[in-house]
């Protein structure tokens, strides 16, 4: 009997519906693999399906193909090493979340997942079908157990696998990024080392798909918790991990630890390849956005460049009488630091049109709020005529402080197929430019220099709708804004904790007030990539008509 075993991991990306495209991304990591000597290739958490696939799974024919697609790759990939690859599988009225084991031309064993998350982004109970733990599986000289995702961040599923004669557990993922996240999986995986003292696998998929992005960092570890491979994040690898048998069972030989970057360029990097992954599968090609001169337009501008170069990018400054002079020239600054494309487009004169056709309307009224706000709508009108004549897709620009509490004109600065920065705080946007400003890697394509003007940074920030105008005439500051919002977002506080905390009651209470009237805006806001774990929209789910409010 070989005391040696060789295991080929596939960190890759696939694009959800994709059925060809990943079915073929599959074939060449198995090539790979038989081309390396391996015995098994193995793929993340419902790979050929794309994840997450929320309710198309539902849809029988859709489900049909992905299995017919697994099938064929059985068949495929008959003559070498066995495949195992994640996708759904119905059975009779039952749909589960299945890994999939293909060798000699045929599926040789479904695994089904145990555990289905229903928290945060996952609601898979509404989904899949809960499956029985079952025993390894064997590929070789070697047994196998693979509890899926969620089954392995539970003792149960490996004890249940470890005392059927599991030697090693593979544990394929489809795990997204939140900051800091590698640390949690880490934990939890040394955990089910210890308790059952098998080599552990770990496979995440990489990529973005709408809010969410897969981050990888795939590692193996040894009896012990010793680590003994850990793959970059973010990056699609194929590599292989030997095994070899010892007297006290299998163990991983030690392969490369890639560095792991710090939370502020992992954040970063998540912007950029959740609006590369977006625009490369919906088919954009190019971007626009309105370049306002501050800070969040900035590094939006910013990040679309290194996502898709600048060459992809056109920044749009759409000045009003109430844009400073300072304002025109750090948006003509930032756009030529970039090398994006630059138009002026003023909305002074399309401004005066649209007063003089309402002013019979609001005759003996006084001007406030909505006139400001037609300025906003205004730029976002035009902003839209570029993009359907163009097809460049509008990115919008608010941040997390911003969408929190409604600072923003719905179907005006608002507007947009996708906003990069809808999960980063204000205060975290200040120093992730001054990150960007100091920092430059091979995988963004923009210019490898200080991008963003430091007075751009450091001035108030203001949306220029009226003469002398800051946000924090109508805001907290943005450190105590943020603060407040993480307690009520974020930890989910009460109004009583936060005032224990130094606030004063009556600046919670505001926030809380605009934080709940602003629910019906996200629901019309556009998707952006998720970096914490209370991010908007599946992470957090409140109704829009909400007349509770919190009197602690």
């Amino acid at each position: 009997m070989s005391d040696k075993f060789r295991l080929t991991l596939a960190q890759l990306n696939p694009t959800v519906g994709a059925l060809d495209d990943n079915a073929a991304k599959a074939r060449i990591a198995w090539e790979q693999g038989r081309d390396a000597g391996a015995g098994l290739v193995a793929l993340p958490e419902m790979f050929i399906t794309g994840y997450q696939v929320q309710d198309l799974v539902m849809k029988p024919a859709f489900t049909a193909d992905a299995m017919h697609h697994i099938e064929q790759l059985a068949k495929d990939c008959a003559d070498g090493p066995a495949l195992a690859i994640g996708g759904p599988y119905a059975d009779g009225d039952k749909l589960y979340n299945a890994y999939y084991i293909l060798q000699g031309g045929k599926i040789i064993r479904r695994v089904l997942k145990h555990h289905l998350p229903n928290e945060t982004v996952f609601d898979e109970k509404r989904l899949f079908d809960s499956g029985d733990p079952a025993g390894p599986y064997s590929i070789g000289n070697i047994r196998i157990g693979s509890p899926i995702c969620e089954d392995a961040w539970h003792e149960d599923v490996a004890e249940t696998l470890t005392e059927t004669g599991a030697e090693i557990l593979l544990i394929p993922n489809g795990s997204p990024y939140f900051r800091n996240k590698l640390d949690v999986r880490m934990n939890i995986m040394v955990a089910r080392v210890t308790e059952n003292d098998l080599p552990l696998v770990y496979l995440n998929m990489v990529g973005g798909q709408d809010d969410q992005v897969f981050d990888g960092a795939s590692f193996v570890l040894n009896p012990g918790g010793e680590l003994a491979l850990l793959l970059p994040p973010f990056e699609e690898v194929v590599t292989h991990v030997d095994f070899t048998r010892e007297a006290d069972g299998w163990r991983a030989v030690k392969g490369d630890l890639a560095p792991q970057p710090d939370e502020w360029e992992q954040d970063y990097r998540v912007m950029v390849e959740a609006l590369r992954d977006y625009m490369r599968k919906t088919g954009f090609k190019k971007v626009l956005l309105g370049l306002s001169g501050g800070i969040d337009s900035a590094i939006v501008a910013t990040i679309a460049a290194d996502a898709l170069g600048p060459q992809n990018v056109r920044c749009v400054m759409l000045p009003s009488e109430y844009t400073s002079q300072s304002s025109l020239d750090d948006a003509q600054e930032i756009a030529e630091n970039l090398g994006c494309r630059y138009d002026y487009v003023p909305i002074t004169e399309g401004r005066q049109a649209i007063t003089n056709t309402l002013a019979p309307l609001f005759e003996g009224t006084e001007e406030g709020l909505t006139e400001e706000n037609i300025q906003s709508r205004l730029r976002g009108l035009l902003l839209m005529a570029l993009s359907n004549k163009f097809g460049e897709m509008l990115l919008t620009t608010g941040n997390k402080s911003e969408v929190a509490v409604g600072y923003a004109t719905i179907y005006g600065d608002m507007a947009g197929g996708y906003n990069p920065l809808k999960d980063m705080y204000k205060t975290r946007v200040f120093e992730t430019c001054r990150w960007r400003n100091a920092n430059h890697r091979d995988w963004m394509a923009g210019p490898a220099r200080e991008v963003i003007p430091p007075r751009v940074i450091d001035k108030p920030p203001s949306a220029e709708l009226r003469d002398d105008q800051r946000d924090d005439d109508s805001l907290p500051p943005y450190d105590i804004l943020d603060a407040i919002l993480t307690g009520l977002v974020d930890d989910e506080k009460s109004v009583a904790e936060l005032v224990a905390e130094g606030f004063e009651r009556t600046v919670v209470k505001k926030v809380e007030h605009l934080l709940y009237i602003s629910e019906y805006k996200r629901f019309q806001s556009a998707p952006g990539p998720r970096l914490t774990m209370r991010s908007f929209w599946l992470d957090r789910r409140y109704p829009i008509v909400n007349r509770w409010r919190d009197e602690s």
